[in-house]
């Protein structure tokens, strides 16, 4: 009988330790083990150079490493560049690198398709096969890193948490693979860099806000009426504005940071007066920032870019209650790799 090898990663430094002590090591092993697995992002035992070729045969013996593969690359005419990730078990997901002037930004995913169902994105209309393990996540990062500094020449600065998922629904394994990037045992990254975008689930949220996590929180709002809500994210039937809203007044009065909403404006769905108002309504509850974001098409032609006028009158309003707002232009259009694209097309 064969027994299935365990994925190595999966072990604390702890009991990384503990295997060499069985073995009639010395202990300080796993700590050279984990620092191979965790600071240098090895791949393989034959990697790990510093360790005898006794030792690592017995970490081949009783481990495996289930590293991501890039499996394949687009890039775009702006400098995106789209990495479809193939994982241990054949599964694909895809995570992206945006470049501007000052700063290069991760987008990773932490669900194969999603948990959710929201109607203008590509992602949701993937059944969820499962959610990433925590080194998932974390592969997904040392790989644009290196792209970083291969087509860039600096190292990644900035991570986001809106690839393909909805992290709050594999809340465990995120905050695992955060812990990984921002330790100085991993990638040392500080977790002022890194923002957590979720559609918005009030009970995690206020889990966050209990955990003390020290990153930041976007919510995917796109409408401030609960009704519209509901007909372009149907899930928000069981989390509502009125839930989400205390779950966010709890995160503020808990981390004492300021929150950021993502929003779409559609023609004919919510680029009316009386949405510009409820949002304008629903901003004055914590300290917030909006990001207007441009929509990217999947396709189907059910949600339409709305007229400029329209988004100028959303920045007009909310400059006028001193909320501050930023439209935020799509990068990667070209190659699916936009907000709301992501889908395997590959």
């Amino acid at each position: 009988m064969i027994l299935e090898k365990k994925d190595i990663r999966a072990l604390s430094k702890e009991e990384l330790r503990n295997f060499f002590v069985g073995l009639g090591d010395k202990a300080f092993r796993g700590n050279q083990v984990y620092e191979w697995l965790w600071s240098k992002s090895a791949h393989t035992f034959e990697a790990m150079t510093n360790l005898s070729l006794e030792t690592r045969t017995h970490l081949e013996t009783h481990f495996t490493i289930n590293n991501i593969k890039v499996d394949s690359i687009q890039r775009s005419n702006d400098g995106t560049i789209k990495n479809a990730v193939k994982l241990h078990d054949g599964f694909i997901v895809e995570s992206v690198l945006i470049p501007t002037k000052s700063r290069t930004t991760a987008c990773v995913s932490s669900q194969v398709g999603c948990s959710l169902d929201c109607l203008f994105c590509a992602t949701s209309r993937l059944k969820r096969m499962r959610n990433l393990n925590p080194d998932e996540i974390y592969d997904q990062v040392v790989a644009i890193d290196k792209e970083s500094r291969l087509y860039h020449n600096r190292p990644l600065s900035n991570i986001v948490f809106m690839g393909m998922g909805e992290p709050l629904m594999n809340y465990k394994n995120v905050l695992g693979s955060i812990e990984k990037i921002t330790s100085p045992e991993g990638l040392g990254m500080s977790p002022k860099r890194i923002t957590v975008s979720t559609s918005g689930v009030p009970k995690m949220i206020r889990k966050m806000a209990d955990d003390d996590v020290r990153f930041h929180l976007a919510v995917s709002l796109h409408s401030a009426i609960q009704e519209t809500r509901e007909q372009i994210m149907p899930f928000a039937k069981s989390f509502t504005l009125d839930d989400l809203r205390d779950a966010l007044i709890y995160w503020y009065e808990k981390t004492n940071r300021a929150i950021t909403y993502e929003y779409i404006v559609w023609k004919d769905i919510n680029d009316k007066k009386e949405d510009i108002d409820a949002l304008v309504r629903f901003c004055a509850h914590v300290p917030c920032k909006v990001n207007l974001i441009e929509y990217n098409p999947i396709d189907d032609g059910q949600f339409q870019q709305a007229q400029d006028a329209a988004v100028d009158a959303y920045i007009s309003g909310l400059e006028k209650v001193r909320v501050p707002v930023t439209v935020r232009r799509s990068r990667g259009k070209d190659i699916d790799a936009a907000c709301g694209q992501l889908a395997n097309k590959s």
